[in-house]
């Protein structure tokens, strides 16, 4: 029997929801709430693309050229973005993870991270993916095995589900005040506020012609439950809704670029939970210090409503 490229699949099946996790990543292949697909994943015998519902981790995004000086110590990581030159979205896209249990309505899965050139640490990591009534949650559990200090970052790569719709009229609510503007590497240039820019969609509107967005935002407006969300409206009256808690997350991502029309399907817009924005390890802008044995915990979600 061949392998699949994303190797083994572990399924979660209830009465109103079917998930999919597979071994390359700990990556979320699939979801499927009340008979429709609420994810652009990637099929079963297909290698990851795009990213596609992976986790970054031990960090998310870009950092200039892989390298990093952190605790007096410069290090390099090998460039996995090699366009840009960038070291892109952490250590463990690609590592292959393990079920560690599966109940009725979750499955988690975990791995380690050992050192390896450019990072000098140990970090166990375990995922629950759930589903219930409010959708879908993910929450993730890291945990500094080594003796010293360790640099941390996370963040996940969800895009939800916008089928054959023009991305200009995919209709966006971000609740974001700020966003970072980018270089020619998509490296952070500066921090601009939204006001009276083609950034702002602090109010619902369609992206539009003017802004194709490939953007980390910050200044998140949480609601009364300490957790954001992004609105992802669509013109059937499908509401795709992804959320994080603020404290975890105070930085988001928002990547329109696989919902554009010369892309294969299944297309969608990418909200993307993180814990820091491009390039933390050099800038140190929300930067988590992981001391030995300190853990960190995030959740995040998706709902969606018709």
């Amino acid at each position: 029997m061949t392998a699949r490229p994303c190797g083994t699949q572990w399924t979660l099946t209830t009465d109103l929801d079917e998930l999919c996790v597979v071994e390359v990543g700990g990556t979320l292949r699939s979801w499927r709430h009340a008979r429709e697909e609420v994810l652009a994943g990637f099929a079963p015998d297909a290698p990851i693309d795009a990213g596609r519902g992976q986790q970054l981790i031990p960090w998310p995004n870009r950092i200039r050229d892989g390298r990093y000086t952190f605790d007096g110590t410069a290090r390099q990581l090998p460039i996995t973005e090699v366009a840009l030159g960038n070291a892109s979205h952490g250590l463990l896209r690609w590592a292959p993870w393990h079920l560690v249990d599966q109940g009725e309505n979750h499955l988690t899965v975990g791995v380690t991270l050992h050192p390896q050139p450019g990072w000098s640490w140990t970090l166990t990591v375990t995922t629950r993916y759930a589903v219930g009534p409010d959708g879908l949650s993910v929450t993730s559990r890291v945990v500094n095995e080594s003796d010293t200090v360790a640099p941390f970052g996370a963040g996940w790569h969800p895009y939800v589900r916008t089928e054959s719709l023009p991305v200009e009229k995919v209709v966006l609510e971000i609740p974001a005040a700020e966003y970072v503007t980018v270089d020619d590497r998509l490296l952070p240039a500066g921090l601009e506020l939204v006001d009276g820019t083609p950034y702002d969609f602090r109010e619902a509107r369609e992206v539009g012609k003017s802004v194709r967005l490939d953007t980390a935002y910050r200044g998140l407006r949480a609601d009364e439950d300490g957790k954001w969300r992004v609105h992802v409206d669509l013109p059937n009256g499908t509401r795709h809704t992804v959320w994080g808690e603020v404290e975890a997350f105070p930085w988001l991502q928002v990547f329109t670029g696989k919902a554009e029309a010369q892309h294969a399907p299944p297309h969608g817009v990418a909200v993307e939970p993180m814990t820091c924005p491009p390039d933390a390890f050099n800038s140190g802008e929300s930067l988590i210090r992981l001391e030995p044995g300190q853990s960190w915990t995030g959740t995040w979600g998706i709902s969606t409503s018709s």
